[in-house]
């Protein structure tokens, strides 16, 4: 009986509870590995003061062995010492954590493992030097391509910021023994950066985020006709630059197309019901509506469906972004039709009209919220063609196969050194 792959997991938060996409994406991915007989350790840091280290490590425990470390990443003042001693970026300076890689090396130094992967270029810091003290082999899981973030958002000292984290992104995947990326884009991209570090070779390949082609549709019941709900997470730009977009140039046009239409911001904390408004009044549960908008701004819900209630519309306005949307993957495994940016698509392999609608501006996001309303057989295909296309990229199983069929490809090229 062939022994069961022992993969050691190192990642830069702890994937319970799945309240942002990296999480949800580390939490499917684990589960699939699970299930195709992979033992999983998982090294995360955990903030006490946010999650209670023993509910998160008995949530994951199905899925993984939960080595949770008490820490959390620098703040702004140490995250600029770090980075001007070090000669780092600022993201991976801030994510650089002693006490999550002196528990790495510890587990190394105690147990075997087939493989090291690292989730996100931030955990590198604390997987890459210690596996490579161990002889194993490391594969890094890239859910963005970083710089192409922070290229992205206009200032000059975000542009010198954007170049050395390319420049440490491409000598990192240039350091692994291979790469995965959530899509053909991000694939790409992270060849040409390795190649401009001096790796033409280096090992990129596409593996497409796990999701379940079908969920229990979210609870009826948001005010509106129709609902229409955006996920904002704070913290994240590319986020909170749609959200305010969308708040603020596009949604008058869906209210005067749509007058009976209400806007859900989902993912904003309670005070960041962030403008405040002329007849905006506070709910128990922390809502907090804007009347006169028409806009109600929602804490993070405990239970994600509660974002994709039937007979909603799910839109994703990103101007930019890297990765995948794991918001459009879950909209289409409920049953809710999407309204995406072309930027929110990419990536998807979707086209206009068949998983999901594109719009561009104002205008194109409010004729196809009408139509949405207006056409009933539209909304329910775009709803089977999202599920179609998780059946497609998206099947757990697959993913999976696909993930281990990489760990022993690098396992296999690292044995004679080891």
């Amino acid at each position: 009986m062939k022994p069961r792959m022992r993969l050691l997991v190192v990642a830069t938060k702890a994937p319970w509870p799945p309240v942002d996409g990296g999480r949800l994406l580390l939490l499917r991915t684990l589960e699939g590995l699970t299930a195709a007989g992979v033992r999983a350790t998982l090294v995360a840091p955990i903030d006490p003061r946010r999650h209670a280290p023993e509910s998160v490590a008995a949530a994951l425990a199905p899925w993984c062995e939960p080595q949770l470390v008490l820490a959390r990443p620098a703040g702004a003042a140490s995250t600029l010492l770090r980075s001007a001693g070090h000669r780092q970026p600022l993201t991976i300076s801030r994510h650089t954590l002693p006490p999550v890689r002196r528990r790495v090396e510890g587990l190394l130094a105690a147990r075997h493992f087939d493989v090291i992967h690292a989730e996100q270029l931030q955990a590198l810091p604390q997987a890459l030097a210690p596996a490579r003290a161990g002889h194993r082999p490391v594969v890094l899981r890239a859910q963005n391509v970083e710089s192409v973030l922070w290229a992205a958002v206009p200032g000059r000292p975000l542009a010198l910021e954007a170049r050395r984290l390319a420049a440490w992104e491409g000598r990192a995947v240039a350091a692994v023994d291979a790469t995965a990326a959530l899509t053909a884009i991000d694939a790409a991209a992270l060849r040409r950066l390795a190649a401009a570090a001096g790796s033409p070779q280096a090992r990129v390949v596409e593996v497409p985020a796990p999701f379940a082609a079908e969920l229990p549709p979210g609870p009826p019941g948001l005010p509106g006709r129709p609902a229409v709900a955006v996920l904002g997470s704070l913290g994240w730009r590319p986020n909170e630059d749609a959200v305010a977009w969308f708040t603020g140039e596009i949604w008058p046009a869906v209210r005067r197309a749509l007058p009976a239409a209400e806007l859900h911001v989902f993912g904003v904390a309670r005070g960041a019901a962030a403008e405040p408004a002329p007849g905006g009044g506070s709910s128990a549960s922390g809502a907090r509506r804007d009347a006169e908008r028409g806009i109600t701004w929602h804490a993070a819900p405990a239970d994600s469906a509660a974002a994709f209630a039937c007979g909603s519309i799910h839109v994703v306005p990103l101007r930019f972004g890297s990765g995948v949307r794991m918001k459009v993957l879950e909209a289409w495994a409920r049953g809710v039709p999407v309204v995406a940016t072309p930027e929110g698509a990419a990536g998807l392999d979707a086209a206009d009209g068949v998983e999901l609608l594109v719009a561009r501006d104002a205008a194109g996001f409010a004729a196809a919220c009408r139509r949405l309303c207006e056409e009933p057989a539209l909304a329910a295909a775009l709803a089977a063609g999202g599920r179609a296309a998780l059946c497609r990229r998206h099947d757990p199983a697959t993913v999976a196969r696909r993930l281990l069929d990489l760990y022993a490809e690098v396992q296999a090229a690292a044995r004679p050194h080891t």
